[in-house]
C-alpha cells in the first residue's frame, strides 16, 4: 500500500509545492498530489503550477501574512530550480 509520502515522491513535486496547489485550488492534499503529478507532465503544466504559487504568494502578501510569504518564496525558488524550463 502506498503512503501519502510515497505519492508525493512519485509526483516529482515537494510536499510544500503540493500544499501550494491544494491551497490555490481549495482541494484536499491527495487530490493536489494527483493534479500536480499530472501537470508536471503536460506542456503548460509547470507554468500553471508556477502561476498558482505566485498567486498564493500575492494573496499572502495582501493579507499581511509575512510568514506564509516567506514560505511561498522558498517554495517558488525551489520549484524554479527543479523545473528550470519554467519562464
Amino acid at each position: 500500500m502506498l503512503t501519502i509520502e510515497d505519492c508525493i515522491e512519485l509526483s516529482e513535486l515537494t510536499e510544500d509545492e503540493i500544499l501550494a496547489i491544494a491551497e490555490h485550488e481549495h482541494i484536499p492534499e491527495m487530490v493536489a498530489i494527483e493534479m500536480g503529478a499530472y501537470l508536471v507532465h503536460t506542456p503548460d503544466g509547470e507554468r500553471r503550477i508556477k502561476r498558482m504559487i505566485v498567486e498564493d504568494l500575492q494573496a499572502a502578501r495582501d493579507r499581511g501574512d509575512r510568514h506564509h510569504v516567506a514560505l511561498l518564496k522558498m517554495v517558488l525558488r525551489h520549484f524554479l530550480e527543479q523545473h528550470g524550463c519554467v519562464k
